[in-house]
């Protein structure tokens, strides 16, 4: 039913903007034959809304993939680097969370593993609004940094890399089938920094999908329900994401495209000393405000990427 509430809605759209098209052809007619600059004025004016109107039609195109209307949970993980590399993951968290309040989309952060210094470890957190895993899943590679290092006494240049996964929200027992025997579920007392942090019982979970060896841990809530509850969605969502990946790199097979290791799989630069820019290195778009994507201003990224790979056969 929602499949079909959705395809009716976007005939409609596309329906409405036919006759808004007719419609305009109509006033400039009647403005060349009138010599009336008033309607030339509205002309215009109606031109620019269905011009940005038809910028977002086209847009959703792009967004065809199975679970591309679906929320997404992203997984951030530190790479080689130190603390330079968690405080990256600390960053990149903060942009995803801006761009979704950039977009009124609602947020939720699923389990976080801090540094032993500063930053974040890994970080998973989930994202709720409109095509929010087909935007993201433009998102899913390595996200290189290279800046001064704040944790360097020497003020020496430092390169850190993270590792972004991008998963669609999916329901069991609708998208995904699990047999129960098949989750091996362990608990043990959630981590932190010592004191009040560090929780007395063993209230952290970590779930075992058996036959494909995915584990997930989650120890952010206070209760082992909820921690199961949140790791039981994140296991789904990264069975999904597996399954999508085996059929993207079939695919790639068939093409004779070669299939870097996940870590080598550098999608994005972002270069913040000597200069700044920030570099996608799949569509080669370049942009010197830094600061501005570090703060969530990642949607020309998202689009360029997305208008590239239209035509292509997206396995998610």
């Amino acid at each position: 039913m929602r499949d079909l509430a959705e395809l009716k809605q976007a005939v409609d759209d596309w329906t409405t903007l036919e006759i808004r098209v007719n419609e305009l052809e109509e006033i400039l007619d009647l403005a060349i034959e009138e010599r009336d600059l008033s309607l030339l004025e509205s002309f215009n004016e109606e031109h620019a809304e269905i011009e940005a109107k038809l910028s977002g039609l086209e847009f959703k195109l792009m967004l065809s993939g199975e679970f591309d209307d679906r929320d997404s949970i992203i997984a951030l993980h530190a790479g080689a680097g130190g603390v330079d590399s968690q405080d990256w993951v600390r960053i990149l968290m903060r942009m995803y969370l801006k761009w979704a309040e950039r977009r009124g989309f609602k947020t939720q952060v699923l389990d976080v593993s801090p540094g032993e210094e500063g930053g974040v470890k890994n970080a998973v957190i989930q994202i709720s609004g409109e095509y929010v895993y087909g935007n993201l899943r433009s998102e899913r590679g390595v996200h290189r940094l290279v800046r001064i290092s704040p944790f360097d006494g020497n003020h020496a240049r430092h390169t850190s890399f993270a590792l972004a996964e991008v998963m669609p929200e999916v329901e069991e027992g609708v998208d995904v089938e699990i047999n129960p025997d098949d989750i091996k579920m362990d608990v043990f007392r959630a981590g932190g920094h010592g004191g009040q942090n560090v929780q007395k019982n063993s209230t952290a979970v970590r779930l075992t999908h058996i036959p494909s060896g995915i584990k997930v841990s989650c120890q952010n809530e206070r209760s082992q329900h909820q921690n199961r509850e949140i790791a039981m969605r994140i296991l789904l969502a990264r069975l999904i994401e597996s399954e999508l990946k085996k059929k993207a790199e079939e695919l790639a097979v068939i093409r004779g495209e070669h299939i870097s290791p996940e870590w080598g799989n550098q999608i994005r630069s972002y270069v913040l000393h000597p200069y700044q820019m920030v570099k996608d290195h799949r569509t080669d778009l370049s942009l010197s405000s830094a600061d501005s994507v570090l703060d969530g201003d990642i949607d020309e990224f998202i689009t360029t990427y997305l208008a590239s790979t239209v035509g292509e056969a997206e396995a998610g």
